[in-house]
């Protein structure tokens, strides 16, 4: 994947020589005017990628090419296929196998909910192991809920869902303290108490981590937790739509189960969708530091049941992505060595940049310099700027083995020695700021429906901080959990359809789009295929993950 970089910049070995001809790194218009740099550098700004919904609950709204075409597409299934379809009954359906999916399931079961656990992948193969940085969580004596809130709305340029973050802020503490339950560790001091470290955009240390693998460390937990519960698992069993009752109310989903070639009716009194990002579709042809399932399904699924999305048109792009070698190219490299005090250096040796800013300033600032030549230029031909892994362990020796040990090993995949050398880097498409509008428990403008994770929108606004991620997906998922069990109490669905598809095939037909393309997409265009029925390419194994 490239990024649409226009100017060359020095070649690797000469802004290697620079790099080292350098001592302290002088600092090089660290002032800046952060409007004017994201409208002309961040690909948020890029207007010719920009559309117009034409079709579903956000007609007219402002939404990304490639994002729309998915939302205006056509179903992969029709009412035929649910002919010979199995049916499955529960009580609660969660659509999502990583941390937010984890937490609801679990929530739900403990209250004493029939649950299934349906994921495209296997359980725990999800974006939630791909965090790296740690978990925002006021617990400092110097920090205050009230900053944790503020930090959270000024990144986010102060479009978030102001009750959202409220919530979220109010429960770090608690999240963390379960987490701690679950069994879950956390770098700690000499004296027990939990590490914590600044994030770009906030205004104190308040993110709490393990290493550089936090994320991975979480899912560990909470995939135990569920194989350990009652929750039912479905392993390699996508959703590929949603089913409604007689009200408009969601009633389930049909699935597709990759390994039996067939789809699955599963009945539901509640469903929540957990499906994470949109990634894997390199917006911008960006290269992605998401996981292989991050296709935003989710979405697709949510939106043609009628619920109400919300900005669409924004996405973060993590400042540093690996841009060389280039198998790695997109690989995140966690917010948590800026800091502990990495510069970013461009090919002349300089700062321009404070690293602590908010994650979509620096990824502006890093995609300027490449454009305007100031980059340093891969064999790959792709461009970047150098991240001071050698200077940080200059200043602190000893600190990336300890405390970024991932990092270390990444480097040996790449044959350097990030310990004296410094890494190439460029910013990744990394999250998905919009998604589903929702309620303080997750519950979707469609009844029945809930969404949590990284698929809804409203907390963040149109950027996000470090660590409030991991936070979201446990406490809303948390909450989305138990509030779902409470709709098994309700009458059951007298009549079960997909009337909703008709309703989207007559709408496009109205505004003369194409009904081509299919959605959800399931996987990237680049995935390998074992189709089992040539006839039937909606019946697919996939191989080589």
């Amino acid at each position: 994947m490239t990024s649409n970089i226009s100017a060359s910049g020095l070649s690797y070995e000469q802004a290697l020589g620079n790099y080292h001809l350098q001592g302290e790194f002088p600092a090089h218009d660290l002032d800046i005017d952060k409007d004017d740099l994201l409208k002309q550098f961040h690909p948020d700004h890029r207007s010719e990628t920009i559309t117009t919904l034409q079709v579903g609950p956000n007609k007219g709204a402002r939404c990304h090419a490639q994002l729309a075409q998915i939302l205006q597409a056509d179903s992969r299934i029709d009412a035929a296929d649910l002919a010979g379809a199995r049916i499955k009954e529960t009580d609660v359906l969660v659509i999502g196998g990583g941390g937010a999916g984890c937490a609801a399931a679990l929530t739900a079961v403990e209250a004493g909910a029939k649950v299934i656990l349906a994921t495209k992948l296997r359980l725990g193969d999800s974006n939630t192991i791909m965090a790296e940085g740690g978990i925002q969580a006021s617990i400092e004596k110097e920090d205050s809920l009230q900053a944790h809130y503020l930090d959270t709305w000024k990144a986010g340029h102060k479009t978030g869902e102001k009750a959202l973050i409220k919530q979220l802020v109010m429960e770090g503490p608690e999240t963390i303290r379960w987490l701690i339950q679950q069994g879950m560790q956390f770098d700690l001091n000499q004296f027990g108490d939990l590490l914590t470290r600044k994030a770009g955009g906030t205004s104190g240390n308040r993110v709490v981590y393990f290493r550089d693998y936090t994320g991975l460390e979480m899912m560990r937990v909470l995939r135990e937790a569920v194989q350990n519960s009652d929750v039912e698992v479905w392993d390699y069993s996508p959703a590929v739509e949603l089913l409604s009752n007689e009200s408009g109310h969601c009633a389930g989903a049909i699935v597709s189960s990759l390994e039996e070639s067939r789809y699955v009716q599963i009945k539901a009194s509640s469903v929540i969708i957990a499906t994470g990002g949109i990634g894997r579709l390199h917006l911008n042809d960006f290269p992605t530091s998401n996981h292989f399932g991050a296709t935003g399904d989710g979405l697709v699924l949510a939106y043609r049941l009628g619920a109400r999305l919300r900005d669409l048109d924004s996405f973060q792009y993590h400042p540093t992505g690996v841009a060389y070698p280039q198998h790695l190219s997109g690989t995140l490299i966690t917010e948590g060595l800026r800091s502990s005090g990495a510069y970013i250096i461009n090919a002349q040796g300089k700062r321009f940049v404070n690293e602590l800013q908010p994650r979509d300033v620096v990824a502006a600032a890093i995609i300027r310099e490449c454009r305007e030549g100031r980059g340093v230029q891969g064999d790959n031909g792709m461009q970047g700027v150098w991240l001071d892994t050698a200077g940080l362990e200059a200043r602190n020796p000893g600190i990336l083995q300890q405390r970024f040990p991932k990092l270390v090993q990444l480097g040996l995949k790449s044959n350097i020695d990030i310990k004296k050398i410094p890494m190439l880097i460029y910013p990744t498409l990394h999250y998905q700021n919009g998604g589903v509008v929702i309620d303080k428990n997750g519950l979707s403008s469609v009844s029945g429906l809930y969404c949590v994770g990284e698929v809804s929108g409203g907390i963040h606004g149109k950027n996000r901080l470090m660590g409030n991620a991991l936070l979201e997906i446990i406490s809303f998922g948390r909450k989305a959990g138990a509030t779902a069990v409470k709709e098994r109490q309700s009458r059951g669905h007298k009549q079960i359809c997909i009337d909703h598809i008709s309703n989207l095939r007559r709408e496009l037909m109205q505004n003369n789009m194409p009904m081509k393309c299919k959605a959800p997409v399931l996987f990237p265009n680049y995935t390998k295929y074992d189709v089992s029925d040539e006839d039937d390419p909606h019946h697919s194994r996939i191989f080589d993950l």
